[in-house]
């Protein structure tokens, strides 16, 4: 999926050092904001990352939730550098076509991680779309690995832990013991969390790591904070578990985290870099027909229609430091 706003701001996401990500446990609540996909009459979702005040939790940098509307969440072909898509349905199916030639449908219990290195582009459909919703998250590439192949992973048995009263599915990276089969670059994980009717846990979590939640379905207290569907919940670092509560009925959040940052990010569109050069080199490699095929393919099965670049800010996009 794309972030198709018609004028994306620039988003820095600044190294862990210069951070607040290293304090140790805290408890921060991020609003969910909507944002229009594309314009006043496209699609619309839920953004939770990046926040200006969080901008990454471990090497996420992007958290969009979606939902039945009209019209609904269907995204032409469009490109990325410098990060993983990872799809996650939890109703209905999606189409997956990219320019590595992959047309893969998906269905919830199911991941689809997209590698772009430095280039690759690629379309989602839904095949229902009164009923389909799901999550849309993007993980940045570190800078060892910007300029890998690109690669498209179907992943159909994702590891699971049990807990009374609980179930995680590890969809990326490792929890408790149990990885995803699907490739990383970075130390992450990215689990989701079933809790039965009057469960109470402690999920363990690694101490190195920072982490954060957001429910999906129900309602959750975690660490004392009632979590409805919506807002994501920074957990900071040095934790070893993660009180979790489902105080009446079945419900269902995303666990995300992993080692802080140590780079500097810029965000914008579509793309993840480190440098203004960055972006304006991708955007106008995707505007170019010739430069457009050579760095990021054809996606066939859309008669050459594509999503258009949005225009670049008439000033250098610099870093924007998080808020002290």
């Amino acid at each position: 999926m794309t972030d198709l706003q018609t004028r994306p701001v620039e988003t820095s996401c600044p190294a862990a050092h210069d951070a607040r990500l290293a304090v140790g446990p805290v408890l921060e609540r991020y609003d969910e904001r909507e944002v229009p996909l594309g314009g006043i009459r496209a699609a619309r979702v839920q953004r939770t990352l990046p926040h200006r005040e969080l901008p990454t939790v471990g090497a996420w940098c992007f958290l969009d939730a979606f939902a039945p509307g009209e019209p609904p969440m269907n995204v032409l072909p469009h490109p990325h550098i410098g990060l993983q898509t990872v799809t996650l349905p939890l109703e209905g199916q999606m189409l997956h076509r990219d320019s590595l030639g992959s047309v893969q449908l998906l269905e919830p219990g199911e991941l689809n991680l997209m590698t772009s290195g430095d280039g690759i582009a690629h379309s989602e459909f839904l095949v229902d779309d009164a009923g389909a919703r799901g999550l849309q998250l993007w993980v940045a590439l570190p800078h060892e690995s910007r300029f890998s192949e690109p690669a498209f992973e179907h992943v159909r048995d994702l590891p699971v832990v049990a807990y009374p009263g609980a179930r995680v599915t590890v969809f990326l990276g490792e929890h408790d013991g149990a990885a995803s089969p699907a490739r990383t670059f970075s130390p992450l994980v990215g689990a989701q969390v079933d809790l039965d009717p009057g469960t109470r846990i402690a999920l363990p979590l690694r101490t190195d790591w920072e982490h954060a939640v957001q429910v999906t379905d129900g309602v959750v207290v975690a660490e004392g904070e009632l979590l409805r569907p919506g807002p994501l919940l920074y957990l900071g670092t040095h934790r070893e578990h993660v009180t979790l509560e489902a105080p009446e009925t079945e419900a269902r959040l995303v666990l995300i985290g992993g080692e802080p940052l140590e780079e500097d990010l810029l965000m914008w569109w579509n793309f993840v870099g480190r440098r203004h050069e960055d972006v304006l080199a991708a955007r106008e490699d995707w505007e170019d027909a010739e430069r457009r095929v050579a760095r990021f393919g054809v996606v066939e099965g859309h008669d050459g229609a594509r999503t258009p670049a949005p225009v670049l800010p008439l000033v250098r996009l610099n870093p924007r430091r998080r808020r002290p």
